[in-house]
């Protein structure tokens, strides 16, 4: 059985802040949460990394380290 309906893009990890971090230990709750206020200047608003669900903020793992190779000049495309 399959969904059509599914966008072509396979790989939908999002998660918590606090799970990112937990999955992640570079990054501290702080840092994110510092990112996420400044999201309009920074660039992580247009680069698709952060989803709003209710008054939960969702970080999809994939995109997220695809901004930060962007900002660190390596040159990889969101």
């Amino acid at each position: 059985m399959t969904n059509d309906n599914v966008a072509p893009e396979a790989n939908w990890t999002y998660q918590t802040i606090k799970q990112f971090c937990q999955r992640n230990p570079a990054f501290t709750d702080g840092g994110i949460r510092h990112n996420i206020f400044f999201e309009k200047t920074n660039g992580l608003k247009e680069s698709g990394a952060i989803v709003r669900n209710g008054g939960r903020i969702l970080i999809h793992e994939e995109r997220f380290f695809a901004w930060i190779e962007k900002r660190s000049g390596k040159g990889v495309q969101v």
